[in-house]
């Protein structure tokens, strides 16, 4: 696919399926993606990359006639040529250059400067590039849906500062920031397809993933944590209460319910999830199907099946979109799939 035209040639999307753009970071940059990722590196799931898969990637496999990321391409250029081509009045397409879907503009790194390209974020910007991509079927993004999960790693970033005071002005500044940028992204998509549903996903401070069970490990720090953290996302929820095209997904509290979360004294303890009988997930990491966590610190199989039968179920509910739930049994055998790709001889 030529990065000057990224939709000519693409085959024809599902009848009736609604288009899905994601804006993000690591946690929704497809994981088979082989430039970002080339065969032989640590990233995306080690010696299982082809079954460790992302959200992104399950959706599109157990409802892709539904909810349309686009085909999957190779597409993009680096962030200078990006930049460079926009600032002399040329299309810039995607940055970074990787293989994904098509509508998928996350990447790897990425914080709230690149949602609009604000602070020196102008040449992995994601928003603008992802709305002149709508632009070339505005008819379609009508019915269309943008899923925002972006935030993530400039509050880990803050960690510390989280633990020692939850209300720091340098936390404060840093929430105010991201809730101003993703308002920003909001109205940029909003004043093109006015139509358009936005899901803004929270953020969780990865106080529950494996690296950090170490560190943090009192009532008072745990407390502060869980305290920036629900400062954070209620400011982040404010954008999505009073306007019926923008919805919003509870990250920290998925977590809290599918993994369970930190005793109040700041003890890991958390749960193991069942997966029918095909699979028994503890919240580790590693690259076997078994461990919530992969061994790069990326949620696993079985996390993201979870997490893409809950995103699919939360679009359904709050925009009255026809969409079929996933049901518990289909997911099993999905993962049962995977599982026995790898027994196979």
């Amino acid at each position: 696919m030529a990065d000057d035209s990224p939709s000519s040639g693409r085959a024809a999307a599902p009848a009736g399926s609604i288009p899905m753009a994601v804006i993000g970071d690591s946690n929704s940059h497809s994981y088979r993606d082989s430039i970002s990722f080339p065969p032989g590196s640590r990233e995306r799931g080690g010696a299982l990359r082809g079954r460790n898969l992302q959200w992104v990637e399950i959706v599109a496999r157990m409802r892709g006639g539904q909810l349309d990321p686009g085909p999957w391409v190779a597409w993009g250029r680096s962030g200078n040529v990006a930049w460079l081509r926009e600032s002399i009045g040329l299309s810039a397409g995607r940055a970074p250059r990787k293989e994904d879907y098509l509508y998928n503009f996350a990447n790897s790194g990425a914080a709230c400067k690149h949602l609009m390209g604000d602070r020196l974020g102008q040449r992995f910007r994601q928003v603008p590039r992802l709305v002149a991509l709508m632009d070339k079927d505005r008819p379609r993004w009508r019915n269309g849906v943008v899923v925002i999960r972006m935030g993530h790693n400039d509050c880990v970033a803050m960690l510390d500062v989280q633990a020692r005071d939850p209300a720091s002005p340098e936390l404060k500044a840093t929430t105010d920031y991201c809730v101003s940028q993703i308002e920003a992204a909001i109205g940029l998509i909003h004043s093109r397809h006015p139509a358009t549903r936005i899901m803004v996903v929270g953020v969780h401070s990865e106080l529950d993933y494996p690296r950090w069970f170490s560190l943090y490990r009192s009532a008072r720090e745990t407390t502060n944590v869980q305290t920036a953290n629900v400062a954070f996302n209620c400011a982040l929820r404010k954008l999505t209460s009073s306007d019926p095209r923008i919805a919003w997904f509870d990250d920290s509290s998925w977590i809290a319910e599918r993994w369970g979360t930190r005793s109040a004294e700041g003890e890991p303890v958390y749960k193991t999830v069942n997966i029918g009988t095909v699979l028994r997930v503890t919240n580790t990491a590693g690259d076997d199907l078994a461990n919530a966590q992969m061994a790069d610190d990326h949620a696993g199989l079985a996390w993201n099946a979870m997490w893409a039968q809950s995103i699919v179920a939360r679009l359904k509910d709050a925009f009255d979109l026809p969409l079929t739930p996933i049901s518990d049994e289909e997911l099993e055998r999905f993962i049962a799939s995977q599982v026995d790709q790898i027994s196979a001889p």
